[in-house]
C-alpha cells in the first residue's frame, strides 16, 4: 500500500523549517501532499495560490511531492486523498501541546489517520511563519527564513 502523507498548514509563508520537515520525510513516505489549508474568513499576508506556486517551484524536481489548496477539515482532506498519515513538525514543547490536541481531534474524526511528528532540526527551530511575516512587513531580509523570494 502506498504511504501518502499530508503536510497541512497555512504556510503563510512556507519557511525553511517547513522545507526541512518535508525533505526529511521523503524517506518515510511514498508521496507527500503539502496541503495549504485555506479559510477565506482569515486574512493572509501572502495570497494562497501565489504561495502554492512558490512551493511547487521549490519542489519542481521532486516527483513524490505535490501541493494542493484545501478548505475542508484536514481529516476530511486526508481521507479524500487516501492519505493515512499527517506530517507535523515540532519545534518545542509548546508546539507539541498544540499539535497533540489537533492530532487527537483528527484521530477522532478519521480513526485510520496517524499523525507523525518530526522534531525540527535545531538550527532551524527559531524559524516561524509569524516571525517571517513580521520581518517582511518591516522590509527586512527574510532569506534566512524563507526558501524563495516573497
Amino acid at each position: 500500500m502506498t504511504k501518502i502523507a499530508i503536510f497541512p498548514g497555512s504556510f503563510d509563508p512556507f519557511t525553511r523549517g517547513h522545507l526541512d520537515i518535508v525533505n526529511r520525510a521523503t524517506s518515510l513516505f511514498d508521496h507527500i501532499i503539502i496541503g495549504i489549508g485555506f479559510n477565506d474568513q482569515k486574512k493572509r499576508m501572502f495570497e494562497v495560490y501565489s504561495m502554492k506556486e512558490k512551493i511547487e517551484h521549490v519542489f519542481k524536481n521532486t516527483s513524490n511531492i505535490s501541493v494542493e489548496v484545501y478548505s475542508s477539515l484536514t481529516a476530511d482532506f486526508a481521507q479524500s486523498k487516501n492519505a493515512r498519515f499527517l506530517l507535523r513538525g515540532i519545534r518545542n514543547t509548546t508546539d507539541f501541546e498544540y499539535e497533540n490536541a489537533i492530532a487527537q481531534a483528527n484521530k477522532h474524526l478519521n480513526p485510520a489517520l496517524e499523525t507523525v511528528f518530526l522534531m525540527t532540526t535545531p538550527s532551524l527551530a527559531h524559524i516561524s511563519s509569524t516571525i517571517a511575516r513580521e520581518l517582511y512587513r518591516f522590509e527586512k531580509d527574510v532569506s534566512a527564513y524563507v526558501p524563495f523570494m516573497l
